[in-house]
C-alpha cells in the first residue's frame, strides 16, 4: 500500500459515497474506483460491500480504516517535525482548552520563556475531545490534559498537580450560597440537568443536560439556567459575577498532565516537559 492509496480508501470509506469522495479528493471518480479495486484485489479481501444505492464497510475495511488514520497522522506529523527542524528558529505547539488552566498555564509559559534558547511556543486553542488526534497528526507537538475527563491512552504523561471540583449555579439559585455541597445536591437537580461533553469521537452521551463544547459556551447556558456543571476549580478562577462555584466534597479530585506523543523526539518538547515538571 501507498499513501495515496490510503487516503483515497478513507475518503471514500468515510464518505460511504464514491461520487462524494472523488469531489473531496478534487479527482474523478473513475480513477478513485480503480485505485479501490487494485487496493483490494492486491489484498485479496474486500473492504467495501457496493450496491446500486449504498456503500458499506466491511469488517476489514474498518480495521484497515483504523490503522490507516493512523498511519497519515504519523506522516503528517513527520513532514511538520522534519521541517521544524530544519528552522533556525524552532517553535512549538502547546493545545489547550480553551478557559483552562489558565493560571498554571500563565506559568509554565513565562517559565519556559525564561530558559536560554526558548523556543516560540503558539497555543492551539481546542475542544474537550480534540487533544489526541491533534498530538497524533503533529497538529500539536504537546498538550494539557485534565484526568480523567480527558483520554490520555497512547500518549506520555508528566503530572503537574492534582485539585479539587466545584459545582457551576446561577448566582440566584439556592445552593449557590452554600459553603459546599455533594455530587448527589448538583446531579438531581430537575431544571439544571448536567451538561453533556462531546467524547473522544465527538459524539454526545445520552441525556437531558445541553451539549456544550467550551467552556464560554458553558457558562452563558448557566446563567440562563439551562444547565449546571461540576469542574476542576481553577476553571472557575475569574467567574462572571451571575455565576457561583460551590466546592463538592464527593467529586473526584483531577489530576492535571502535560502531555505529549511517545514518539516525539523534539529537543522543544522535552524542554518545555523539564520546565513544567520543575514547575
Amino acid at each position: 500500500m501507498d499513501i495515496r492509496e490510503l487516503r483515497y480508501f478513507v475518503a471514500v470509506a468515510e464518505e460511504l459515497h464514491f461520487g462524494k469522495a472523488a469531489q473531496r479528493l478534487g479527482i474523478a471518480q473513475p480513477p478513485l474506483s480503480r485505485t479501490i479495486t487494485q487496493l483490494e484485489r492486491r489484498l485479496g479481501i474486500a473492504l467495501l460491500e457496493r450496491t446500486s444505492r449504498k456503500v458499506t464497510l466491511t469488517e476489514a475495511g474498518a480495521v484497515l480504516l483504523a490503522e490507516a488514520h493512523a498511519i497519515l497522522s504519523a506522516v503528517t506529523a513527520a513532514e511538520r517535525h522534519t521541517q521544524q527542524a530544519a528552522t533556525a528558529h524552532p517553535s512549538l505547539v502547546l493545545a489547550v482548552k480553551t478557559g483552562t488552566a489558565g493560571e498554571l498555564l500563565t506559568k509554565l509559559l513565562d517559565a519556559y520563556a525564561a530558559e536560554p534558547g526558548a523556543a516560540t511556543v503558539e497555543l492551539l486553542l481546542c475542544e474537550a475531545h480534540q487533544h489526541q488526534q491533534l498530538l497524533r497528526d503533529g497538529h500539536a507537538d504537546v498538550a494539557l490534559l485534565h484526568l480523567p475527563f480527558d483520554s490520555a491512552a497512547g500518549l506520555d504523561t508528566e503530572t503537574l498537580c492534582t485539585e479539587g471540583q466545584v459545582a457551576i449555579l446561577p448566582a440566584s439559585h439556592p445552593l449557590a450560597d452554600r459553603s459546599q455541597v455533594r455530587m448527589a445536591d448538583i446531579t438531581t437537580l430537575p431544571t439544571l440537568p448536567m451538561a453533556r461533553w462531546p467524547g473522544p469521537g465527538g459524539s454526545y452521551p445520552q441525556g437531558p443536560g445541553a451539549e456544550v463544547r467550551n467552556l464560554a459556551q458553558l457558562f452563558q447556558l448557566i446563567a440562563l439556567g439551562r444547565t449546571t456543571v461540576v469542574i476542576p476549580e481553577s476553571a472557575a478562577a475569574d467567574l462572571r459575577r451571575d455565576l457561583a462555584a460551590v466546592p463538592v466534597l464527593d467529586a473526584p479530585p483531577v489530576t492535571t498532565v502535560i502531555a505529549w506523543p511517545p514518539h516525539s523526539h523534539l529537543r522543544t518538547v522535552a524542554d518545555l516537559i523539564r520546565v513544567a515538571t520543575r514547575l
